[in-house]
């Protein structure tokens, strides 16, 4: 029998990855029941899982309430982050497994709530983090697990979120502003941070963290800029954040994300009209964002290892990459072009068998005859090109690690604690940021 899931919040995870899974695996998970208190979006996607009309909820506590009477195997929650934990306490209590959408919280105190409450019933909760089922970073997982450069000596991670995503998400969007979200540094590099803290293999011994809301701010706005963009701003043509251009323009094709969030009506008549009013068609300077645009973040382990996590908006890029040195080796890696570069540094070292990727290159390089390694560890599309589409294939490994997990397979399940490490260095990372000192681990 298909796992039947429980999908709490029918967004763009609820509905265009989870929900989009379980459609694709009819074998393997249905749709039991949706809540969501958008009529459009729950009745999408109740209906494209033939979702009984009784089992189509506004709220999400009925959902959880009726879930013994509905027959459900397993609950997914894809809520605002702000009802993430009381989603999950109350999910644990129906003592069903959990696959919790990051951040699991919002705030350090309700983090160890919910850990607190994982610990005493046993919950079996996985978080969200979809990094550490890309074949990108299982490649570089296994490079160190088999010790190709050594000891791990320093990571460097830097989080390219690209300018218009930024100016999507974290000025117009749903993780703009503190008081109905949360800090930057959690709300989209905990992924990050998760990848450092898999990678150290032990909680972290200190951060320290810099970094401020610099440029999308009212008094670096155009002369003459409106609150709208459509309200006749003099600087349409050069703006870089011009919302018709981005929504209208060069997304003319799309009517997923990001164009669903403008509204249910995807058309060029709809998209305008929504950006006309909407918080999508707002000028960058004139929004209630509130949280920052740049953050560098410096962590520390017991072993000596030292990572730092760089983040900003001022990117043309839009992907992660990382630099990693060892002993022994150096490892390189951009996830957009799924391109992983080993040097591995004595002359008769041998690259370990990476089954994730394959060998695109191999020289040696003089003076002292190190080899390096070219790989390839990413996903492409029908024409070749990398594809960046559902997390570069994140989503469905970890949808189908946690239906694996449920059917008895046998999967490599994250620790709990290990997931919630990453919204605590998170938050010493925000703390750090505003009282401008070092957090010790141990004070937490």
């Amino acid at each position: 029998m298909p796992i039947r899931l429980g999908i709490l919040g029918a967004g763009a995870r609820g509905s265009d990855a989870y929900g989009a899974w379980a459609l694709a695996h009819p074998d393997r998970a249905s749709i039991a029941a949706v809540a969501d208190p958008i009529p459009h979006r729950r009745e999408r996607l109740a209906d494209s899982g033939n979702v009984p009309i009784g089992h189509r909820y506004p709220d999400w506590r009925d959902l959880i309430a009726d879930a013994d009477a509905i027959g459900l195997d397993a609950i997914v929650i894809a809520l605002p982050d702000a009802l993430h934990v009381p989603a999950a306490l109350a999910a644990i209590e129906s003592g069903l497994p959990i696959l919790l959408e990051k951040p699991a919280a919002t705030t350090s105190e309700d983090l160890e709530s919910l850990a607190a409450a994982a610990r005493d019933r046993k919950a079996r909760i996985w978080i969200g983090h979809v990094m550490r089922y890309q074949q990108f970073w299982l490649a570089i997982r296994r490079l160190l697990d088999a010790g190709a450069i050594g000891r791990l000596m320093t990571m460097r991670v830097e989080e390219n979120i690209g300018f218009w995503h930024y100016a999507h998400s974290y000025v117009r969007g749903n993780w703009r502003n503190l008081a109905t979200s949360s800090p930057m540094v959690l709300a989209k590099t905990c992924h990050d941070l998760d990848m450092i803290r898999w990678f150290a293999g032990e909680s972290p011994s200190s951060v320290a963290s810099a970094g401020s809301l610099t440029h999308f701010r009212p008094e670096n706005a155009p002369e003459g800029a409106p609150d709208h963009c459509l309200d006749g701003c003099p600087a349409a043509g050069s703006c870089p954040f011009y919302a018709p251009r981005y929504y209208v323009d060069a997304l003319a094709g799309e009517d997923g994300w990001p164009v669903a969030l403008l509204g249910d009506d995807p058309t060029p008549e709809g998209r305008l009209a929504a950006l006309r009013t909407g918080p999508y068609g707002r000028c960058v300077f004139h929004s209630d964002n509130d949280v920052v645009d740049h953050q560098q973040t410096v962590v520390d382990f017991p072993g000596g290892l030292t990572a730092t996590l760089s983040t900003s908006a001022f990117t043309g890029q839009n992907t992660r990459t990382v630099r990693l040195t060892g002993t022994a080796g150096e490892i390189a890696g951009n996830l957009r072009t799924g391109t992983v570069e080993v040097h591995l540094f004595s002359p008769t070292a041998v690259l370990p068998e990476v089954p994730e990727a394959r060998l695109v290159a191999h020289e040696t390089r003089p003076p002292l005859g190190h080899s390096v390694f070219e790989l390839s560890a990413g996903l492409v599309d029908a024409e070749g090109e990398p594809d960046d589409k559902g997390h570069s294939g994140g989503d469905e490994a970890l949808i189908d690690a946690f239906i694996t997990s449920l059917e008895g397979g046998e999967t490599a399940a994250t620790d709990l604690e290990a997931s919630l490490d990453s919204h605590r260095m998170a938050f010493a990372a925000e703390r750090s940021r505003l009282e401008r000192r070092t957090i010790d681990w141990e004070a937490l």
